[in-house]
């Protein structure tokens, strides 16, 4: 079977391995006679596979003993409002770098529950680069700091680990997690919605540290409170289960190609590939400052935009979709997760090549 090359920012495309692995396993999941679809979530088959899978999160991240690891619902927007629940602990203030469209909506959130400062912002410059530490103003009494680590529209993507000094650093990290390795210690919270790098969409990674929970806020949900849904095992009502199940499919192919560190030196090389070709031609654009470029989500512009739908067409011509920009920004976005192979960049590169020696 001829599949397409998705370059979708989110649902994106999983390992074909666990695609199969999946379809194998669809109507019976290792002689239980059930589909995970079908499962109880308080039964043992399936109280395995989300042990298994928390087990190979923790391997494949190194997360320590005193963090939870929670498999939540809502994506990442649910937790634009869940963090502050969680996290203000009574006083009333937040920290927030603002560097895109995703960053912009957590900042939104977060300012109907306590004061936020802008710590740093990119704004400046079109969120084209990632704020020096240097320019942060941040406040000692602050209950947290939050950033997008990597801003999926506009392919902005911390190369670095901010310094907090004692107030707990929070990431959103949906568009990279899982793309290369990190010391989790360095932060209070990490969060990421699957859909683009770990599984299927209706899931929500939360990682967090054991002394930032139990202080929610009064009017804070059940099911929002990190600490009943700790103690819960994360399914304090019913979890979104076959979609923990193709995670922790996904835990598995990932520690079976040599880990992050392995899935990193990929991922260098299909983003250099691309950027290697962006930076020499005329015809098509890269707005990032280099230091400072998603390996993730590569957005890109032609010389005119009214060849925008002509290249579009062409590219599905050959089995490439999902490269329109977002409609924030327009343009063309390549999202190269983990999944995609350096074969399905080298197809872009060489029809770009061909498009442009054509319409340049």
């Amino acid at each position: 079977m001829n599949r397409t090359i998705n370059f979708s920012a989110g649902p994106a495309m999983l390992p074909a391995e666990v695609l199969a692995r999946a379809a194998d396993e669809m109507l019976d999941w290792n002689g239980s006679g059930m589909s995970v679809m079908e499962m109880s979530h308080r039964g043992k088959e399936f109280i395995e596979i989300a042990a298994r899978a928390e087990q190979d999160l923790r391997a494949l991240l190194g997360i320590p003993d005193n963090y939870k690891v929670l498999f939540l619902q809502g994506g990442a927007t649910l937790q634009f409002a869940q963090i502050p629940m969680n996290l203000l602990h009574g006083k009333g203030k937040a920290d927030y770098v603002l560097t895109g469209e995703w960053s912009k909506k957590a900042i939104k959130e977060a300012q109907a529950q306590c004061d936020v400062q802008i710590a740093a912002s990119s704004e400046d410059r079109n969120f084209t680069y990632a704020p020096h530490q240097s320019s942060w103003k941040l406040r000692k009494d602050a209950a947290y700091v939050h950033y997008c680590s990597n801003e999926t529209i506009g392919g902005v993507e911390f190369h670095w680990t901010p310094d907090t000094g004692e107030v707990p650093l929070v990431a959103d990290a949906s568009s990279h997690i899982l793309s290369r390795p990190v010391d989790v210690k360095r932060f209070g919270l990490i969060y990421a919605g699957a859909q683009k790098n770990i599984g299927p969409a209706g899931l929500t990674i939360v990682i967090v540290r054991d002394d930032l929970i139990g202080k929610s806020a009064k009017a804070t949900p059940s099911v929002m409170d990190y600490k009943q849904q700790a103690d819960s095992d994360s399914m304090l009502n019913t979890p979104p289960t076959y979609a923990i199940y193709v995670a922790g499919l996904v835990f598995k192919w990932l520690r079976s190609t040599g880990g992050l560190v392995e899935m990193e030196k990929r991922n260098v090389a299909k983003a250099q590939l691309l950027y290697d070709f962006l930076d020499k031609s005329s015809f098509f654009r890269n707005p990032v400052d280099k230091g400072d470029r998603s390996r993730m989500n590569i957005p890109f512009t032609l010389a005119d935009a009214k060849l925008d739908d002509a290249f579009l067409k062409g590219a599905q011509e050959r089995s490439m979709v999902q490269l329109k920009g977002h409609r924030s920004v327009g343009g063309m976005r390549a999202s190269i997760y983990n999944a995609m192979p350096i074969d399905g960049v080298r197809t872009l590169v060489e029809y770009m090549k061909e498009f442009e020696a054509r319409n340049g």
